[in-house]
């Protein structure tokens, strides 16, 4: 077998892979879509273009559940599928959105402590507001570990669901 791996570190809430193949991408994707008829289980997949998406079975699914997605890619007459496990588009959404506000929220903060301190008003408000908000990262990111591992037998589950897909694609 001539396929070579590589992984991030289990550090990373979004676990990403990629492998390259000999094959062809038509050929690899033929042999992807078979492979997923084959072992479909209760997993839902779904389809687009060189795009594949993968799922927790409907019944089993809570806001942490994670997703397979991966991509087929021809790179100068190999082929390389890059695959990334993560939570849901839109739990991860909404992680971005919560992290850009509270960014945004400190910088407002800092510059608000910035006028009043030099007007000669009370800092107090934007002084606790600039303790609290790097608190709520600390808690967003301690929320991020829970998710990760509240969700980590079902990408277990995804990741031997995907070497089965994945195993004869040289």
């Amino acid at each position: 077998m001539n396929r070579r791996e590589e992984q991030n570190s289990e550090i990373f809430l979004r676990p990403r892979f990629s492998i390259m193949c000999e094959r062809k991408a038509t050929e690899v994707m033929h042999t992807l879509l078979s492979n997923l008829k084959e072992n479909k289980k209760d997993f839902k997949t779904r389809i687009s273009d060189n795009h594949i998406f993968i799922d927790i079975p409907e019944k089993e699914t809570h806001f942490w559940s994670p997703q397979l997605h991966f991509e087929v890619v021809e790179d100068e007459g190999k082929t390389k599928i890059k695959g990334l496990f993560g939570p849901k588009p839109q739990v991860w959404t909404l992680f971005m959105f919560v992290h850009f506000f509270v960014a945004t929220a400190f910088i407002g903060f800092t510059i608000m402590f910035y006028v009043k301190n030099k007007f000669g008003e009370s800092v107090v408000f934007p002084l606790v507001m600039l303790v609290v908000l790097p608190i709520i990262w600390f808690l967003l990111y301690f929320l991020g570990q829970f998710g990760k591992q509240t969700g980590k037998n079902q990408m277990d589950d995804l990741k031997n669901f995907m070497k089965d897909i994945l195993e004869n694609i040289n």
